[in-house]
């Protein structure tokens, strides 16, 4: 049999025996100290002297850091498939991605049925485990809005409720002997699971043949399957590495699971045999020119590519991760928080090197380009219809540099995500102002702005990056700063996705404790009355305190109310409360609630699985005050239906304390930003360039979606010129135009 090129990974298999219930964790945790990959129990429900399977494995995952767990394999008939589902995802996420599904169709039907199961004939077992396979993936597929429906003969669900997604792409292996079991395999499942001492010679080679057929009708490519065997120890390490070298190179299999309870053979396994056999594999594979497993895709996978771009020729460095429209792993990747996409492909480096990788290729190709941080953009621009889009996700490292004056320089991947950099800087006394969601990547908004509930104590984000990691359109990886090409550096900070692909940042964090966070809800009958007190009260405030207000699209019969969030950067509770009770005096409270917590609880860690949000336009502006003349435009905006979404921000305070030349974002005057989302620029457009644009002073770039070529200059003002020769000094091709495009001068 060819090697499917699959990578190589080693386990264990251990008896779940209860006589010393900690001795199967012990042993798990053996497993890896020596570096296996992987720690599996069998499932035998009405065994009286084994635990049950399950619970040991939810406490293997807490008793350990980096090796994943799984049933090998998990009895079906005794495990209703919905519940089966959620207790799988809820484990992978808990042990952040460390579960992997081994499922059997059943085997042992007296003690089954002594348990209560259901005694099926072969032939019904096998049709049941693919039902449940199909009930298990609907579960976990949480971005479907549809109640999962599955009428099965064995098992059934009537309008199920979606979730949660498990942490990653959960695989499903089978433990499959006959012939029936094989196909499913094949069409459905993404391991095949057998046991060598059940096997007869040649009983691999037929399984494998059965499992490829079957797969490639279904238009997979027989690589997607992942081939496991259980196998037993041997006294000779030596021939040991020959025996699994073999099992690999000629007979496809690429995870290899030991069967034993004994500790040293499981060192040995992990510590001898394991990096002899990868070596061998590698070296052997290399000479023979392997194509890797994550490559190679089946007949679906290859009808589903799009135009425009030479897939065979994507970077060796990016092929193994890469995404097309065909693969599984797209569903997660295409669609940013608001907008949808289709792109015909996504990267994903882990490294500077993989992104200048990945921009030259993307040059090459005939096709949109897309650069995301975290993916949750309101303009959408970090995906695409059928280009390619580069995801930094893997560069997301956040680590401490030094003490800097009052707080710390902390470097941060472009890829991280503002819940991540809360939660990390939290114990250490530290924060940096990062909008109101946690969600939110670190290279979009801190290469654009950065107005966020710090905002008025910390300034924009912005305003403390002092340095840049960045590929240029030319392929380079520079690192910009005040001394290191400054006009670079200038240029990043507000036109960031304009100039080069910035895959590190260098920021000083403030020094902060606990917040008080507030939440009131007003009666906003009087919208513009509400909006000018509320406003005046800010002003009035003490920078320590940040405040965003957002108005409820107001339904026939309903209360016209407006919701508060506020920040008081600081744990001092009296200076809060008085500043709060001046907010509190905006208008007529219905409801208010404050908490003393880390600002990692306001900003708080949330998932990247996006799924479009119906694609809405925005429109933004910035203000000096909410004077009436712009508090009734604004009110009059609410009241046209034109938006179904309306914020205003509080900026100010400390982002006035920098000259507007100082970066590329000019806006160093205005108190408040704007935003209203609709249904499209042809309905929200006239109602917000008549009503609200002549009380404005420049826009917000990363919420706002017109792009006619007059945004360009509400979005850098004077800036603009300047901005335009950095343009061209750094990206003359405009290679970067997809955010905002910013013409380089003398075009």
């Amino acid at each position: 049999m060819p090697d499917y090129g699959q990578e190589l990974r080693f386990g264990s298999f251990i008896t779940p025996a209860n006589a010393d219930p900690q001795q199967p964790v012990r042993l798990a945790q053996v497993s890896e100290q020596a570096g296996l990959d992987l720690v599996t129990f069998q499932d035998h429900p009405y065994q009286p002297s084994f635990l049950d399977t399950w619970t040991l494995l939810s406490w293997v995952a807490a008793s350990t850091s980096r090796i994943t767990v799984s049933g090998n394999v998990l009895n079906l008939p005794l495990r209703q498939p919905a519940v089966l589902a959620r207790s799988a995802a809820s484990l992978d996420l808990l042990s952040s991605g460390r579960f992997a599904l081994g499922l059997g169709a059943g085997g042992f039907w007296d003690a089954i049925e002594g348990m209560g199961g259901t005694r099926l004939m072969p032939g019904e077992g096998v049709t049941a485990l693919g039902e449940a396979i199909e009930i298990i993936r609907g579960i976990w597929d949480a971005g479907n809005r549809r109640p999962l429906r599955v009428d099965g003969r064995f098992h059934a669900v009537k309008g199920a409720k979606r979730g949660p997604a498990p942490a990653h792409d959960i695989p499903i292996w089978l433990g499959a002997y006959k012939p029936r079991m094989l196909r499913l395999t094949g069409t459905s499942a993404d391991g095949w699971l057998p046991s060598l001492a059940y096997l007869q010679p040649g009983d691999l080679q037929r399984g494998n043949a059965a499992i490829d057929e079957a797969a490639e009708k279904a238009g997979r490519s027989p690589a997607e399957i992942t081939r496991l065997l259980n196998i037993g120890p041997q006294g000779d390490t030596g021939r040991w590495i020959e025996e699994l070298v073999g099992l690999a190179l000629e007979d496809g299999m690429s995870t290899f699971i030991v069967a034993s309870d004994d500790p040293t053979t499981l060192q040995t396994f992990g510590e001898e045999v394991a990096p002899a056999v990868r070596e061998a594999v590698a070296r052997e594979r290399a000479g023979r020119g392997t194509v890797a497993a994550t490559a190679r895709r089946g007949t679906a996978a290859l009808a589903a590519r799009r135009e425009g771009i030479d897939y065979d020729a994507v970077p060796a460095s990016l092929a193994a991760s890469a995404v097309e429209p065909g693969d599984r792993g797209y569903a997660d990747l295409r669609h940013n928080y608001l907008r949808s996409g289709r792109p015909g492909l996504v990267l994903l480096p882990s490294t500077p090197a993989e992104v200048a990788d990945a921009l030259g290729y993307a040059r090459a190709q005939d096709v949109p380009l897309g650069v995301r941080s975290g993916g949750h953009g309101v303009s959408g621009r970090s995906t695409n219809d059928g280009g390619v889009v580069i995801d930094l996700r893997k560069l997301s490292a956040i680590e401490p540099l030094g003490t800097i004056g009052d707080g710390r320089r902390i470097r941060i991947g472009a890829g991280a995500t503002w819940g991540e950099v809360a939660t990390t800087l939290a114990p250490l006394g530290l924060a940096i102002s990062s909008g109101d969601y946690g969600g939110v990547g670190v290279g979009g908004l801190a290469t654009t702005g950065g107005i966020g509930l710090l905002g008025r104590a910390y300034g924009l984000t912005i305003d403390h990056v002092r340095a840049a990691e960045v590929v240029t359109a030319d392929g380079r990886i520079l690192r910009a700063s005040e001394d290191e090409h400054p006009d670079l550096f200038w240029g990043l900070r507000g036109a960031g996705g304009n100039l080069g692909i910035v895959t590190a940042l260098e920021i000083d964090a403030m020094r902060l404790g606990d917040v008080v966070y507030s939440q009131m809800v007003y009666d906003a009958t009087d919208t513009a009355g509400l909006l000018e007190r509320w406003g005046a009260a800010v002003e009035a405030s003490p920078r320590e305190l940040t405040s965003f207000l957002i108005l409820p699209p107001v339904r026939a019969g309903q209360q016209a109310v407006a919701q508060l969030m506020t920040v008081f950067a600081g744990d001092d509770t009296a200076a809060a409360i008085t500043a709060l009770e001046r907010l509190a005096d905006a208008g007529p409270l219905l409801d208010h609630k404050a908490y003393v917590l880390p600002y990692s609880g306001v900003v708080q860690p949330d998932d990247r699985h996006h799924q479009g949000g119906g694609d809405p336009v925005s429109r933004t502006g910035l203000v000096d005050h909410l004077d009436p003349a712009t508090s009734r435009a604004f009110a009059d905006l609410a009241r046209s239906r034109a938006a179904y979404f309306l914020q205003v921000r509080a900026t100010g305070g400390a982002a006035h304390d920098l000259a507007p030349d100082a970066t590329a974002y000019p806006h160093r005057h205005q108190n408040f930003l704007l935003t209203a989302l609709g249904r499209s620029h042809a309905e929200l457009d006239p109602v917000w360039d008549a009503v609200v644009a002549p009380h404005t002073d420049g826009l917000y770039l990363s919420f706002d979606t017109d792009l006619r070529p007059e945004r360009l200059a509400d979005a850098f003002g004077a800036n603009l010129p300047r901005l335009r020769e950095v343009k061209r000094a750094w990206d003359p091709d405009n290679v970067f135009r997809a955010n905002f495009p910013v013409d380089p001068a003398g075009h």
